[in-house]
């Protein structure tokens, strides 16, 4: 098995649609048995809330569910139960750095290093700005996403 986590500020934006988004890919490609996915956040500011209300009605539009997620902070023990960490940006990254510990079995990375823009680093936090920000999540996750399934499904076979 696979595991992939996902991880943003708060875990009710970004990384909660990647993990959605992802897990809906791995379904329908028929490999939710061999890749699995979750998504935390790197600040406890809401843990066990449900993604903010933005992210859950741009998720739905497009077919996604996200209505069971429930934000959870990162925790040590990610670096071993898992075998890829997505940091959204440069920040996050910065901060799961900060967190691993020299015998950490993964080292973080950005999750847009599988997209097809090079010139994309970062997915945009979209809190504070209006709808438009939450499409344009979903618009890069999406590419992102089938880009890191055919990765790791390449590499099965």
């Amino acid at each position: 098995m696979t595991r992939v986590l996902f991880v943003c500020t708060g875990n009710i934006c970004r990384s909660p649609t990647a993990e959605g988004v992802f897990r809906a890919m791995t379904e329908r490609a028929g490999v939710a048995n061999r890749i699995s996915c979750d998504s935390a956040g790197t600040h406890g500011y809401h843990i066990g809330e449900p993604p903010d209300l933005r992210t859950l009605h741009a998720a739905r539009r497009r077919g996604y569910d996200l209505s069971s997620l429930r934000a959870r902070c990162i925790d040590r023990s990610d670096f071993r139960d898992f075998d890829l960490m997505l940091a959204m940006d440069l920040e996050n990254l910065a901060a799961l750095s900060q967190l691993q510990q020299r015998d950490a079995r993964i080292t973080p990375a950005l999750f847009l290093e599988y997209a097809g823009h090079p010139e994309l680093r970062e997915v945009e936090d979209p809190y504070y700005g209006g709808a438009g920000g939450f499409e344009a999540v979903l618009d890069v996750v999406e590419d992102a996403a089938a880009r890191l399934l055919a990765s790791l499904t390449a590499a099965k076979t």
